[in-house]
């Protein structure tokens, strides 16, 4: 219930406050909302599954956005940023699909 609060308080104070991305941080934000919803999507499979732990969460979702950025910066520095993007962005999507999945046949027992 905390996490809900939270993600509707973060949602708020955008909207109002209206920040700026800087301009060469933008190319990453795609790529690290991807990996911020694969740990959130893992995250709902885990509590299903009552094996979630927040600490597993927390350093699940910081690395994974970590590591696509990452990825995606080296990619960009060596002229394949966009390729590197694109196959992030399928393994992540690879990911929360598998995760999505489970977490359906888990509510709707199938």
């Amino acid at each position: 219930m905390l996490a809900i609060i939270g993600l509707i308080l973060g949602v708020v104070l955008a909207v109002v406050f209206r920040p700026e991305m800087p301009f060469w941080l933008q190319p990453y934000l795609p790529i690290m909302i991807v990996a911020a919803m694969d740990a959130l999507v893992g995250a709902a499979r885990a509590s299903l599954k009552h094996t979630f732990s927040d600490r597993v969460f927390a350093v699940s979702f910081i690395s994974n956005v970590a590591i696509a950025a990452v990825i995606v910066w080296v990619g960009d520095l060596i002229g394949v940023g966009s390729q590197l993007s694109t196959a992030v962005l399928v393994v992540l999507g690879i990911r929360i699909f598998t995760n999505a999945a489970e977490i359906r046949r888990s509510v709707l027992r199938a």
